[in-house]
């Protein structure tokens, strides 16, 4: 295996494969994002320790949206039974996925936590639990500060993650060096990832501008909320397709696992 150092405008190029990629298989790969979404939502509600278990498995599930984009570079139509490709490995491989799921999950609670200490827990009550979100409590400074401290600890913790699944599934690197070489791989890339995510951000609130726009001028309160979750639902599948592409690119090697 060999990490790869790309120019910055290699993340505007992730971008655009990730949505060629979804529009090969729309249907599909949409599909594939809400059984994700509805497998975490349904883990979460149960007692105790459903919310920790929906976070363990958010890295064999981003990873079997990668392989799904895989299958449609590949030319098949991606199945269901791909968000589990994370766990149709051997027993090695269960495992290093097993471990990867708790210490995200330990970390992401670790990441909660230190919001506590912010706002008294108000962020993290939202996040984690649900519930509704009035003005109030979006102006409330404390809440604010517990919003952005979360972001800033997250996004180390996310670098630390975001190769470290598909090392394991692909290239058989055992957890550890998982996480060594998805931290190396972002951060020798961090001029790539910067436009990645800028890029993003501009679709997600171009997107969101746009319908709220549109729902103005048409004069219907309920266009904006109507368009705006399959929208969002199809941007989110799009964003996952581009990060098998950041993958693929950052890592090379002559062995491919399938």
């Amino acid at each position: 295996m060999k990490l790869n150092v790309v120019p910055a405008k290699t993340g505007s190029l992730w971008v655009r494969q990730g949505i060629r990629a979804f529009w090969k298989q729309p249907l599909a790969l949409t599909g594939l994002f809400f059984m994700f979404m509805a497998s975490m939502s349904i883990l979460s509600i149960v007692p105790m320790v459903g919310g920790f278990l929906a976070l363990m498995l958010l890295p064999a599930a981003s990873l079997g949206l990668m392989a799904a984009t895989r299958e449609v570079e590949l030319g098949k139509f991606p199945m269901p039974f791909i968000l589990a490709a994370g766990f149709r490995t051997g027993a090695e491989g269960k495992r290093n996925m097993v471990v990867l799921g708790a210490i995200y999950a330990l970390c992401f609670v670790g990441v909660m936590g230190l919001s506590t200490l912010v706002d008294g827990g108000e962020f993290a009550k939202l996040y984690l639990v649900g519930g509704s979100l009035d003005v109030e409590t979006i102006m409330d400074s404390d809440f604010q500060n517990a919003m952005w401290l979360s972001l800033m600890l997250y996004l180390p913790l996310s670098l630390v993650f975001w190769h470290a699944p598909a090392l394991t599934h692909w290239h058989g690197v055992p957890w550890s060096k998982s996480l060594f070489f998805s931290t190396v791989a972002c951060l020798s890339n961090w001029r790539a990832f910067l436009v990645f995510g800028l890029m993003w951000t501009a679709i997600f609130l171009g997107t969101t501008l746009v319908i709220t726009l549109i729902g103005g001028l048409v004069g219907d309160g309920d266009f904006a909320a109507m368009a705006l979750l399959p929208a969002m639902l199809m941007l989110a599948s799009m964003f996952f397709c581009s990060t098998y592409y950041s993958f693929k690119d950052c890592f090379t090697s002559d062995v491919i696992y399938a």
